[in-house]
């Protein structure tokens, strides 16, 4: 990382995007704490990283790229240990809930062990909304979900930002930082090139020629369709 400066408002949705090697899970290592930087000021939620680490990972949660769940125990143990360690009143209720809304039923008494991929991921993204920290790391949230988890936690991202919650958001998915972004960086070669909505970035562009042809559907669209999930984003 050669220097980054950027700022993000509160309730908003910010995707960082870069080619592989960039930078991007760095980033969100220093911003979460897990990572000092070498040199900076780096502010998440008016504390600084480096001098008052604890009270930025109170106002945090972060969900990486990997599910870090405990495998021995259920997705209802990883629940309510979680909603213990932030100090959460019913932590069984907090637990149950979630795992209603993220469609867990079958991970809730299973040692986590014994979990296919894409539910040990929502269970991790579930975990990550325990409690209320107002600001939410994603980094590569999707990586390994089918279309329809891809949906389902789309929809759940939007609806945290429309509460009020700050979603910081890594992705390789270009298509997926244009659903949900209200703001767009691009980070290349450890730097921030550029930053801004999807129109402003599109004027960036240069005009391009127009033609008329038939459009075609994606294969995502394709699919959901023959299943009888297609919906509208």
């Amino acid at each position: 990382m050669r220097g980054v400066e950027s700022a993000v408002e509160p309730g908003r949705i910010f995707a960082l995007l870069d080619s592989n090697g960039a930078g991007k899970t760095t980033l969100i290592t220093i911003l979460s704490t897990l990572l000092r930087p070498d040199r900076g000021t780096t502010i998440v939620c008016g504390f600084d990283v480096v001098s008052q680490p604890a009270q930025v990972r109170q106002s945090i949660s972060l969900t990486g790229q990997f599910a870090a769940v405990d495998e021995l125990l259920t997705g209802r143990e990883n629940l309510i240990m979680i909603a213990r360690l932030r100090h959460l009143q019913q932590p069984r209720q907090v637990a149950d809930e979630l795992l209603a809304r993220f469609d867990l039923s079958e991970a809730a008494n299973c040692q986590v062990a014994t979990c296919a991929g894409g539910m040990r991921l929502r269970l991790d993204l579930a975990i990550s909304l325990v409690g209320t920290p107002p600001i939410m790391f994603l980094d590569e949230p999707t990586t390994g979900l089918d279309p329809e988890g891809r949906l389902e936690v789309w929809k759940v991202v939007k609806e945290l930002a429309d509460g009020g919650r700050t979603i910081f958001l890594t992705t390789q998915y270009l298509d997926e930082a244009e659903q949900l972004a209200d703001q767009i960086a691009i980070l290349h070669q450890g730097k921030i090139i550029a930053c801004g909505t999807l129109m402003e970035l599109k004027q960036l562009f240069p005009p391009a020629k127009v033609e008329y042809v038939e459009k075609q559907p994606t294969l995502e669209e394709i699919f959901l369709t023959i299943i009888g999930k297609k919906e509208a984003y």
